[in-house]
């Protein structure tokens, strides 16, 4: 079975108390897909504790397979700009 960094996210936050927000950072990253192609994307988010301290491993670039792994829509995630 294929590592899925989403998956491994989600597991994290089920261990994290609550107040978790997600901050877009809007510079260049680079990630490998499952094909094992390097996909570029113009930003990324990372997922930061209530106290402001982020979260180790929970960086990624697509919302909306977060959202889905996460089992939420994408309007009700904690996102700040």
């Amino acid at each position: 079975m294929a590592f899925n960094h989403y998956a491994k996210i989600k597991q994290i936050l089920s261990e994290e108390p609550g107040g978790w927000v997600i901050r877009l950072v809007r510079e260049p990253t680079k990630a490998k897909n499952f094909r094992g192609d390097t996909v570029e994307f113009p930003h990324y988010y990372r997922i930061y504790d209530a106290d402001g301290q982020p979260i180790k491993y929970c960086k990624f670039q697509q919302i909306d397979l977060f959202a889905k792994t996460m089992g939420i829509s994408v309007e009700s995630l904690p996102v700040e700009d």
